[in-house]
């Protein structure tokens, strides 16, 4: 039979500093009872009274902001107080207090294989707080030690859940596919690692507040090769841009001298004169020309 998940309630505590009147007042009629009346059953009540006093004074507790504390009567979960200042409850109720403010931790540095199989380095900042008090004391064992264990795992999944970079490029050095990847969609990877780790986090009661990246690094063995992959990839996607601007200059070039009729070249002429602009406007160096003093032809 699967055990019912805790929940959190609210607890019932009463104003601290009204108990505290209570309690003075209490030891001040039984002081005053057995100065103005020395007798057997004065002494007798003045007992009752300094009992109650110390009752009104054993139940209180103070609550800074941000903070709960769990009401437990010999062992029964009886609620949870998130009244702020001087408060009180049974004496006998134990409180156990939590902080419910925002944390966060930088997770180490994990070395994981991405989608692809490619070695990664990948940490994440990750933010959260406690959201539901008796979840995280009842169904956990230590709440703090599940968070940074379940924030490791989210954290492996993910990164084996998409690739590091998009490898996949066309004749133009770009993405064949809008595909998602840990380096380029860092917005919906941060979204799939809030959800990855808020469903796990939710069996502890806790909730994420943020959760981003933090280090994203191909791993040392192979980060050399990947980085002369991504340089060569640069520079086919430059030259390929080069190389079309140079085509269009030329078909500019020559359909601006025919139509002015500033010159009329054969086939042979036309491929020279093209050979030669692509050579000048691809080149990496300053082109050197050549004054030709003579004809085209000679």
């Amino acid at each position: 039979m699967a055990r019912q998940a805790a929940q959190e309630s609210g607890a019932r505590s009463q104003n601290g500093f009204l108990n505290i009147a209570l309690g003075l007042l209490a030891v001040a009629a039984g002081i005053w009872l057995v100065a103005a009346r020395p007798a057997p059953s004065s002494v007798g009540i003045a007992v009752l009274l300094f009992l109650a006093a110390a009752w009104c004074w054993a139940g209180l507790y103070m609550l800074q902001p941000n903070q709960a504390a769990l009401l437990m009567f010999f062992g029964s979960y009886r609620g949870t107080d998130r009244s702020e200042g001087l408060r009180w409850a049974n004496p006998f109720y134990s409180k156990t207090k939590l902080s419910v403010r925002a944390r966060n931790f930088n997770s180490e540095k994990l070395k994981v294989n991405d989608l692809r199989g490619n070695p990664i380095e990948i940490a994440a900042a990750i933010v959260w707080r406690i959201d539901d008090t008796a979840r995280a004391v009842f169904d956990v064992e230590d709440y703090e030690g599940y968070v940074l264990t379940q924030a490791e795992a989210a954290v492996r999944h993910l990164a084996s859940r998409y690739a590091y970079d998009n490898l996949q490029v066309d004749e133009h050095g770009e993405a064949l596919a809008a595909e998602i990847t840990l380096r380029s969609a860092t917005d919906e990877v941060s979204a799939a690692l809030r959800n990855e780790l808020g469903e796990r986090f939710a069996q502890a009661g806790i909730v994420v507040v943020d959760a981003k990246l933090t280090h994203l690094a191909y791993a040392p063995e192979i980060a050399g090769t990947m980085l002369r992959r991504q340089q060569a990839e640069a520079v086919v996607a430059a030259r390929t841009k080069i190389v079309q601007g140079a085509v269009e200059m030329v078909e500019h070039a020559l359909k601006g001298l025919e139509s002015r009729g500033l010159v009329s070249l054969d086939d042979e002429r036309k491929a020279a004169m093209v050979s030669n602009l692509l050579v000048v406007l691809c080149s990496d160096h300053d082109a050197t020309p050549v004054v030709n003093t003579g004809t085209l032809y000679n």
